[in-house]
């Protein structure tokens, strides 16, 4: 068989007149207005999640940063030896309030995000 032989195939053929979904009427009943008011809502942004991984990312970075070079280790190794338990009760005061006040701002964008959610039909 050669090429000359070689007859191409029929072009596809379009339809001119619009779909019968796209000429529908709409129904006003109301389990039609039901339906379209219980539409999924779209996703929600999880900013706890954001910012709980952004801190671990941070004590992480911090944390390769300073155990990486030989010299920040010791100096580290030797800075942890040298402190009085007034300092490590100090330190652990700090921490937590850290996280209360990380808490707190969590549950403020919480609060936020729910409010708005309730706001939007």
């Amino acid at each position: 068989m050669s090429t000359d032989d070689y007859t191409a195939p029929p072009a596809p053929t379009v339809a001119l007149e619009p779909p019968a979904a796209a000429t529908a009427t709409v129904d006003p009943s109301p389990a039609a207005a039901m339906a379209a008011a219980s539409a999924p809502a779209p996703p929600r942004t999880r900013w706890a999640a954001i910012i709980w991984g952004t801190l671990f990312a941070v004590i992480a970075g911090n944390a390769i940063f300073l155990l990486a070079d030989d010299a920040r280790r010791e100096g580290i190794a030797g800075w942890v030896l040298d402190l009085t338990p007034m300092t490590v009760t100090s330190f652990a005061l700090l921490v937590a309030g850290g996280l209360v006040l990380l808490l707190g701002a969590i549950g403020l964008i919480r609060r936020i995000q729910r409010r708005a959610a309730s706001r939007t039909p």
